[in-house]
């Protein structure tokens, strides 16, 4: 058998050559530190610090005021919510001199309450500055309890309006946490039926805080749109039992209130269910005692800006201005006003520097004037029964 050599400097033929991107073998524990160095090296920001800029180059529309002198239909200046009980509003004639730089006329306060509070409400605020505040009143959802439950609330009703209250306001614990004997009580519980009545037979608009935003009812995972907002507020996901049927229960609980009450002016907050626009619109198709506000409801409207603005112009006698921003804040205003009144593209829905209920942009509407006479004035002061 012949028995060959290699040549000089080619001492590899005969042999396998090495694989390419060849390393000498380490210890596991090695290259498993020398994995997670790498990749701790290579990590982004956190999601909860991340301040995304957008690159794009677009105009951008300036607006300091209303175009129309304004009412803000959905606004918290009381002390109910106030985490200390303090004023939601420290200091009145500044919040008089914001309204007067951004052009809204007038705010309607929904923390009235009822009795002691209702009255230091309207001493504060309507008043003392007659025209610029319109308070709505609570009632006190315990006197269910009591063996003649409705006619206390209709005569905590009547009460609040003999004092002063323009209307009356129904937040979201009805429907998601006030009970009567156990039982969740939804708004078309037949003990509220006189109620309702009541407001009717008063012509003084309910305002009503249907439910929250969908996504508060759905679960808490990778594919929630929310989660960043649920996660700071894991109290919401717990109180919003039922998931998303509980959700369409009390759409379809507050449709029959709607039906049962046709002579009785009721106003959604937050658009109704401004997720789902043909909702919307079928709702305010079959009812005519139906109105929305688009309080904090800007950042679902003006992702879905042409069918946002068919609604406006579709039913713009139906649609008002309001802000749930507590405390009112000059730098938010604005922004409602880009959006009603541009077509600017692609612009935050908020001032905070992390967009607090969801990482996306809104577009602007570019209304027609009429449109925003309505929306911005008429329309709340045809509700609130003043007359220009």
């Amino acid at each position: 058998m012949l028995k060959t050599s290699s040549p000089p400097g080619l001492g590899y033929l005969g042999t396998e050559p090495p694989r390419p991107f060849s390393r000498p073998k380490l210890p596991k524990f090695l290259v498993a530190t020398g994995r997670k160095y790498r990749s701790w090296r290579a990590r982004g920001p956190r999601l909860g610090c991340w301040q995304p800029r957008s690159t794009l180059a677009l105009p951008r529309t300036a607006i300091q005021q209303a175009c129309i002198p304004a009412v803000n239909f959905h606004t918290h200046l009381g002390r109910w919510l106030s985490p200390d009980g303090s004023w939601m509003e420290t200091d009145v004639p500044r919040l008089i001199a914001m309204m007067d730089a951004t052009n809204v006329a007038a705010l309607v306060n929904l923390d009235g309450r009822w009795g002691k509070e209702l009255e230091e409400n309207l001493d504060r605020y309507d008043r003392a500055y007659p025209g610029r505040f319109f308070t709505f009143c609570h009632v006190d959802w315990r006197l269910l309890e009591r063996p003649n439950g409705p006619e206390l609330l209709v005569k905590s009703l009547e009460q609040s309006l003999a004092t002063g209250a323009r209307g009356l306001k129904v937040w979201k614990d009805l429907g998601l946490q006030v009970r009567h004997k156990g039982q969740l009580i939804l708004p078309d519980h037949p003990g509220l039926r006189p109620l309702w009545e009541a407001a009717g037979a008063h012509k003084v608009p309910v305002l009503v805080h249907v439910a929250d935003p969908l996504a508060f009812f759905m679960p808490r995972d990778r594919y929630n749109e929310r989660i960043e907002e649920l996660s700071r507020r894991p109290q919401v996901a717990a109180r919003n039992g039922g998931g998303v049927q509980g959700f369409y229960r009390l759409l379809g609980s507050f449709e029959n209130v709607l039906a049962n009450n046709p002579g009785t002016t009721f106003v959604a907050a937050h658009g109704l269910h401004a997720e789902n626009l043909s909702f919307v619109s079928n709702m305010l198709e079959r009812y005519s005692n139906l109105h929305i506000d688009i309080a904090w409801a800007h950042l679902q409207l003006g992702r879905q800006p042409r069918a946002a603005r068919e609604l406006f112009l579709r039913y713009p006698d139906r649609i008002l201005f309001g802000t749930d921003v507590f405390p009112l804040r000059h730098a938010i205003l604005p922004i409602y006003f880009r959006f009603l009144e541009t077509l600017d593209e692609c612009f935050p829905y908020t001032d905070e520097p992390v967009p607090p209920s969801g990482r996306w942009d809104i577009y602007g509407l570019g209304l027609p004037r009429h449109v925003l006479a309505q929306a911005y004035r008429s329309n709340a002061f045809r509700l609130l029964a003043v007359h220009e």
